[in-house]
């Protein structure tokens, strides 16, 4: 279902509602907060640069909050969640990083992986129990290229390619997203779970880039004022735990917000159990 031309300026009030937006310091996750911030809401900025963080903060309209964190760190995602107190309506997990060279996190996590999933994943985990609506997973439509190895999550037995890497940690974004919905729904929670899509959207992320995303990206791509149309959907309207934003024009890639079709992949329960069960060992065993 398309949402037509939705736009910030149709953004609801959100006062008195409290957002998290990772990676809010630039880009997307910058928009997203700005926003958010704009009608209402009370925003943290969950930053790795918290310098950088207060002089994005500083010019944003509204009440807005730098916290550091640091999604490539486990140590750093239990500090932000163990100071954590009070509800928090929506939780935007939105930072991420793009063809990273070869190397591990601080957790001995494949970069990609370990930042654009694991760590959104224990930050979700942490911080669901003072989630009163919704959790927005950001993903890609490069989602679909990516496929997940429950034998070899972290690349550790075969030949590092970076774009893989960063496609199968989306894929696994996406794959979280819907199984902690079904998780919600069985445990017959109000919170949702959510996903959207940016399409091809011209942030620093593709400033080093030389994949198809970054070559097409001055073809086809939007800027990212138009690129956050769909988190602040996702964070904002009336839809169903499980729906899945992205874009209505050129090949999903630009346009407006639009509920999309996740792959057949990112919709097998199965996977979203063993990814999920998986997850967990190695948020636990880091944790040790």
């Amino acid at each position: 279902m398309s949402a037509a031309r939705w736009n910030a300026a149709d953004l609801p009030d959100l006062s008195g509602r409290t957002v998290v937006v990772t990676g809010a310091s630039s880009g997307l996750g910058e928009v997203t907060a700005r926003e958010l911030a704009r009608v209402g809401a009370r925003v943290v900025l969950a930053v790795r640069d918290t310098a950088k963080g207060e002089r994005v903060a500083a010019a944003m309209p509204g009440r807005t909050e730098v916290r550091h964190l640091d999604l490539g760190d486990l140590a750093s995602v239990r500090a932000f969640a163990e100071v954590w107190t009070g509800d928090l309506d929506v939780l935007v997990t939105n930072a991420g990083i793009m063809d990273a060279p070869e190397g591990r996190t601080a957790d001995g996590f494949e970069p990609q992986m370990g930042t654009n999933y694991l760590g959104p994943f224990a930050l979700t985990a942490l911080l669901l129990p003072h989630v009163t609506d919704r959790v927005v997973t950001v993903s890609s439509f490069l989602h679909e290229r990516g496929r997940i190895d429950l034998d070899d999550l972290n690349a550790e037995r075969r030949s590092y390619n970076a774009s893989r890497a960063y496609n199968d940690s989306k894929l696994a974004d996406l794959v979280f997203a819907l199984e902690l919905q079904r998780r919600l729904t069985a445990a017959g929670s109000r919170v949702r779970s959510l996903a959207a899509h940016p399409g091809l959207s011209n942030t620093s992320l593709l400033d080093h880039s030389r994949t198809f995303s970054a070559r097409m990206t001055g073809l086809v791509g939007q800027d990212v004022e138009r690129g956050a149309l769909p988190t602040l959907y996702a964070a904002t309207q009336d839809l169903p735990g499980g729906t899945y934003v992205g874009l209505n024009g050129f090949r999903h890639l630009r346009g407006y917000p639009e509920t999309a079709r996740p792959s057949k992949a990112a919709r097998d329960p199965e996977l979203g159990r063993g990814l999920w069960e998986l997850s967990e060992r190695l948020v636990a065993r880091r944790a040790g």
